[in-house]
């Protein structure tokens, strides 16, 4: 089984998934807020993605990890490199729960993500797949370097898609 790595930055760790994590994850899938991600969706399937995202570290090598504040333990969100079926491409990803947007964290975690990804797996490129009205997570995948790549392949049609290339 491929060990699951823990990624540190200045403010946060980056760890592995926890059933306990279930709870803060379902409570965003469930809520408006996941409207950019296809839901609001139901118990079973906020089950099935939360599932899906720790499982694929056993299939691929890669996968999600939890966003915790060093400071003092806070669960933050989650970031992960996602593939298999529902991503025509490794994707990198971010979510962060309600309160804790704009102070720079998905910025932080996704870069550590992003250089664990091209360091530990020698990827030649990363896609973001972001909802066209979702103009923050449009703004972070700029920001991390992502250049428009409206000839990548998607799921979803109307996703835009940014491209990352090692550094």
């Amino acid at each position: 089984m491929t060990e699951i790595p823990v990624l540190a930055t200045d403010r946060l760790l980056l760890r592995p998934m926890r059933f306990d994590d279930f709870e803060a994850y379902c409570a965003l899938m469930t809520s408006s807020r996941a409207v950019y991600m296809g839901g609001p969706f139901d118990l079973k399937t906020a089950w099935g993605m939360f599932a899906n995202d720790a499982v694929q570290w056993q299939f691929f090598g890669h996968g999600c990890l939890m966003i915790q504040r060093r400071a003092d333990g806070a669960i933050l969100g989650q970031v992960g490199i996602n593939h298999g079926p529902l991503f025509p491409e490794k994707e990198l990803g971010w979510l962060l729960y309600d309160g804790f947007e704009g102070h720079g964290y998905a910025f932080e975690a996704a870069s550590a993500m992003r250089d664990w990804a091209f360091s530990a797996l020698g990827l030649a490129s990363l896609v973001s797949y972001c909802d066209p009205d979702n103009a923050r997570s449009i703004a972070l995948a700029r920001k991390l370097g992502g250049v428009p790549d409206p000839d990548a392949p998607r799921q979803d049609p109307e996703d835009l898609v940014f491209r990352h290339r090692p550094r």
